[in-house]
């Protein structure tokens, strides 16, 4: 199958289409290789203009999604990004290309190894993975330049904001379960200042600060 191709043909119609123009950002979507981060069965899907299951409940967003939320976080090359939901990687790896570091935490233990596979293999030695409850954070490496959590929560969990760095930029579904609003946070003086960018729907986040699991 020719994924240069459909790749090349993601970018042009789902991403650069619908209005995202950060070069940068178009740069490293055409860069990362999606199908290597779907399950083999959804191999075929892996440039489709719809999120795939990738098992354990969860899902590889809509890449025009992906890079509206990683151009929504204006990312130089100088930036120590945290992310909250590894799942299938992407994202992550697509931080990598724009970012200095990514520091993702996945709390399915299955997914993260997983995933972690998949960034040795492709070479991303500028993210470190973990196994854990995202709504915590990574107190130990913060604060962080960005934020991005890529599950819905009806809150940003409090370790997350403060973990955050002055100036610093965060991005997330605010809402509940099947109908939420993609959020731009920007924290200003301490304080967290929000602004509505578009309607999303999103897995729900699990964890202390998030929603407890079923």
């Amino acid at each position: 199958m020719d994924y240069s191709g459909l790749k090349k043909q993601m970018v042009d119609e789902q991403i650069a289409g619908r209005g995202i123009k950060d070069r940068r950002v178009l740069a490293a979507f055409y860069k990362v290789p999606r199908h290597k981060f779907v399950p083999p069965d959804k191999i075929d899907s892996a440039y489709g203009d719809f999120p795939v299951p990738i098992g354990a409940g969860q899902t590889i967003s809509q890449p025009y999604i992906v890079a509206l939320m990683t151009e929504l976080l204006d990312l130089k090359g100088s930036e120590k990004v945290l992310e909250i939901g590894a799942g299938s990687g992407y994202q992550a790896a697509i931080l990598a290309g724009l970012a200095r570091e990514v520091y993702t935490i996945e709390r399915v233990p299955a997914l993260a190894i997983k995933t972690g596979g998949i960034f040795k293999e492709l070479g991303y030695n500028n993210i470190k993975l973990k196994t854990g409850d995202g709504t915590l954070g990574w107190p130990e490496e913060a604060p962080f330049d960005r934020v991005i959590i890529t599950a819905a929560s009806p809150v940003v969990p409090q370790p997350l904001g403060e973990q955050l760095k002055e100036n610093g930029k965060l991005v997330l579904p605010l809402g509940e379960s099947f109908s939420q609003i993609l959020t731009l946070v920007e924290k200003e003086s301490g304080e967290l200042h929000y602004k509505d960018i578009c309607g999303c729907v999103f897995v729900p986040l699990v964890g202390k600060y998030g929603l407890r699991e079923e």
